[in-house]
């Protein structure tokens, strides 16, 4: 963006080549072809941002900034030797090796050309020095495949503030790829752990009033014609970390007509803590019981999960929220991310969406209640 080139401009580097070095990229400089380069959620905010999708600004620690930190590391030590050790079945020495690489991470120094990434990926986005809160996201190469899913595998930081914290979330996001629950989940898939690496996503937050994911086909039913939105008060990791009833619509992609609402009582919400993070607080009568999403809302949502769709060709599980960034005064609607959709999509070939009925108009009830969402 225009805030990137501008900094990169006033910098030390004195060529945009120097600027864009293989170790940080703005989001404007990437796609989906750069996947090994910034993993598969990196490469998704790029190509959403270039095709004029509203997303936050942001860059991309990339994976070979990740391979300079390995490869200063004791040999030893080495995390991708110690993970292909592993038998699926020993979740005990996994969870010692996890601990080990965690320790080793958070304490070795960080090589001269990465600590200097890392601040210049800060200045692009914090350019004002105030501890502009960001988000710090683990972007696998391997997460988020139509065959593989590592959602909730690697790590995810908000609302993180200062060098010091921001460091110390990318250690954390880094470590994530030898966690046991991903080393465990690769040896199950017999993936090679010389193909895997991580990068890290660093990208200013949104001060959520309604956050939530969108499916754009029914992860229940796989019924194509429908967007399903949850949706919660606050940010969307009180929605993601099961801590929250969500608010659920289904929409008709053809007539843009609300199938079926369901307002939840949405008891607590996370907001921003003022020295960094986030917390839970509770929501008081009367909005916790309030809809979340007016119809306006609704089609805006629609209307993006249409052009996510098209954009990738195929069902897509997104993450969204509602409320400005620093230096915006208004509330929009911002995309977070965008997945392959894979509960339905890993649903085996031969299982059959109907299912035979001992009355024909059973089959009509069915019907209706997998449009209803109650199937």
């Amino acid at each position: 963006g225009s805030g990137w080139m501008a900094i990169a401009a006033s910098s030390r580097c004195s060529t945009e080549e120097e600027a864009m070095s293989p170790l940080i990229k703005p989001f404007s400089a990437i796609g989906l072809a750069d996947r090994p380069l910034v993993g598969g959620k990196g490469a998704s905010l790029g190509a959403l941002q270039a095709a004029g999708l509203p997303v936050p600004e942001g860059v991309v620690l990339t994976t070979e900034a990740f391979a300079a930190f390995c490869a200063s590391l004791p040999p030893a030590h080495a995390p991708a030797r110690l993970a292909a050790s592993l038998d699926p079945s020993e979740l005990d020495r996994a969870r010692r090796i996890a601990e080990e690489v965690a320790a080793l991470f958070a304490a070795a120094p960080l090589p001269a050309a990465v600590d200097e990434a890392l601040s210049f990926a800060l200045s692009s986005l914090d350019p004002a020095g105030v501890g502009e809160p960001l988000a710090v996201r683990s972007s696998a190469t391997s997460e988020d495949g139509a065959a593989t899913s590592f959602a909730g595998l690697q790590e995810t930081e908000l609302w993180v503030r200062g060098r010091e914290a921001v460091e110390r979330a990318v250690r954390t996001a880094w470590a994530s790829l030898y966690s046991a629950q991903s080393m465990l989940y690769r040896r199950h898939h017999r993936l090679e752990e010389s193909d895997q690496s991580l990068a890290v996503v660093l990208q200013r937050m949104v001060a959520a009033e309604v956050a939530g994911v969108m499916f754009t086909v029914s992860p229940s039913t796989g019924d194509p014609s429908v967007v399903v939105i949850e949706a919660c008060f606050g940010l969307g990791s009180a929605l993601v970390g099961g801590e929250v009833t969500p608010d659920r619509f289904v929409v008709s992609k053809i007539t843009g007509e609300v199938i079926s609402r369901q307002i939840s009582p949405k008891t607590h919400r996370h907001r921003p803590a003022a020295e960094g993070g986030v917390v839970l607080e509770a929501i008081p009568p009367p909005q916790c019981d309030q809809p979340t999403l007016d119809e306006a809302r609704l089609g805006e949502l629609l209307a993006l999960a249409r052009k996510i769709e098209a954009l990738y060709g195929g069902p897509q599980d997104v993450e969204w929220a509602i409320g400005p960034t620093l230096g915006e005064g208004a509330s929009r609607l911002y995309l977070l991310q965008s997945r392959p959709e894979t509960v339905h999509t890993q649903r085996p070939r031969g299982e059959p969406l109907a299912r035979p009925q001992a009355r024909p108009f059973d089959h009509v009830f069915a019907v209706l209640g997998r449009r209803e969402g109650r199937a």
